[in-house]
């Protein structure tokens, strides 16, 4: 029997193929969908729907959708696609969406992200919880969906989205930059030639763009420094301005620069803010609790109101629809924008990296460094037998002020600061560590992991 509790996470659908999600959890998943937005007074008559390169998706978003019209809903079927070009099309078209997607995950694994009209996100909170409890007793009471009520039409997205993406950052003007993309045989694949390719000034050297969902060159997830060796070797051996890496579902992007040095995703996020400001001036810009203090630093340096927020998107999401931000940016390279329903997009990201490059003369280390402060020490997992009697002790041991929005900050006279989050679904404590000097943040990362894992 199948246990939905272990794939229905808190913000989305993931599990490996077919034992755990296969087409009878799809289809029970798809009149789960329509039935809950329905009892919650949400539009639910159509919905579109994408999926990855990866083999199982076709199958999967075609039994959701079997599902999805046995309960009367029409489906929009927008085929091959990047999560955020599913956002696009739920933004674009004021429909709920499901993009049919296990991202970063090994190729055994699939799952689902589902989004309200407008790209609204469909978190524990706000629908996943019914969904999965309403799909359960479905697929226990072996209850199969009937004949289709709903049509079925087949859209394509792609070129509309790269053009709309075109519209929020204006690249023709730019001086010609050579970048290096690797997608992981990811989306990007798919999406980079239509976003950055006809009519710019960009030379585009591909790595990896054949779309594979058994990841044959590396995993697509750059959050590991070992699946950018190959991007940053090639930035060297090319002598291109930068390099851009994508996820697999190609919704996170990660920079390196033309030493292939890789850029941090607060400095991504510090950058793209002091853009936004200038076209928004005084607006308010989201970042989460771990991305570096010189976001909060530099925003407030441009006159903008930087918001401090709990990890995870659907808290970000959540921030900028309550506080009208324009812009909010995480440690794992999520970006989000208001011109984009508030929703993520790392290709919009890429875009604003590329026009600020472009827009002056300085190579891109020398840029970012006006925007590197402070030497963190990345996120660090660790097997603990008692996550909260853990943090406790920790507590105990360093004895300086502590907030906690989300785990434990540990606050130091000397401007550092830690970060201590139990993981969800594992044993885990995840530590992030930031001090003014990387001998300070070495050695208090090493005193902070003593405690952790003795």
């Amino acid at each position: 029997m199948i246990d939905l509790s272990r794939i229905v996470k808190a913000y989305d659908v993931r599990g490996t193929v077919p034992d755990q999600l296969n087409e009878p959890v799809a289809e029970a998943l798809g009149r789960a969908f329509v039935l809950t937005l329905r009892d919650r007074g949400e539009f639910a008559e159509r919905i579109v729907t994408a999926h990855d390169m990866r083999e199982s998706g076709p199958a999967l978003a075609g039994a959701f959708a079997a599902g999805a019209r046995a309960e009367g809903a029409d489906i929009v079927e927008a085929g091959l696609g990047s999560t955020d070009l599913l956002y696009y099309a739920s933004g674009a078209l004021d429909l709920p969406g499901a993009m049919f997607t296990a991202s970063h995950n090994p190729a055994q694994y699939n799952g689902i992200k589902l989004c309200k009209q407008g790209a609204k996100p469909v978190g524990q909170d706000t629908g996943l919880a019914d969904i999965r409890s309403r799909a359960q007793a479905l697929l226990d009471a072996g209850d199969r969906a009937g004949e289709p009520k709903g049509g079925i039409e087949q859209r394509g997205m792609l070129t509309a989205y790269a053009a709309h993406l075109r519209t929020l950052v204006d690249l023709t003007g730019i001086r010609p930059l050579t970048v290096v993309v690797d997608a992981g045989n990811g989306m990007g694949g798919y999406t980079v030639p239509a976003v950055l390719g006809e009519g710019l000034p960009l030379t585009i050297i591909p790595l990896y763009f054949e779309l594979d969902g058994s990841f044959p060159n590396h995993e697509a997830n750059p959050l590991e420094p070992a699946n950018l060796v190959d991007l940053q070797a090639k930035v060297r051996e090319t002598g291109a301005d930068l390099g851009l890496a994508f996820d697999g579902d190609a919704d996170r992007c990660f920079v390196v620069d033309e030493r292939g040095e890789a850029v941090a995703p607060s400095t991504i996020t510090a950058m793209v803010a002091v853009r936004e400001l200038a076209k928004v001036p005084g607006a308010t810009i989201i970042h989460n609790l771990i991305t570096s203090r010189v976001v909060p630093e530099i925003i407030t340096e441009h006159g903008g109101v930087p918001v401090r927020t709990r990890v995870g998107h659907s808290f970000i999401k959540g921030e900028m629809a309550r506080t009208g931000a324009v812009f909010g940016g995480e440690h794992s390279a999520h970006y989000y924008f208001r011109d984009f329903w508030g929703a993520d997009t790392g290709m919009l990201a890429a875009m604003h990296t590329l026009a600020m490059l472009g827009g002056q003369a300085a190579p891109l280390s020398a840029l970012a460094k006006d925007y590197e402060r402070y030497a963190a020490s990345g996120e660090i997992n660790s097997t603990v037998a008692d996550q909260t009697a853990k943090m406790a002790e920790i507590e105990a041991v360093f004895a300086v002020p502590v907030d906690r929005l989300d785990g434990i900050t540990l606050d130091f006279p000397d401007g550092s600061w830690a970060n201590v989050r139990p993981s969800n679904t594992e044993p885990l404590l995840r530590l992030n560590v930031e001090a003014p000097t990387a001998e300070r943040m070495a050695a208090l990362r090493d005193e902070m992991l003593g405690v952790i894992r003795r």
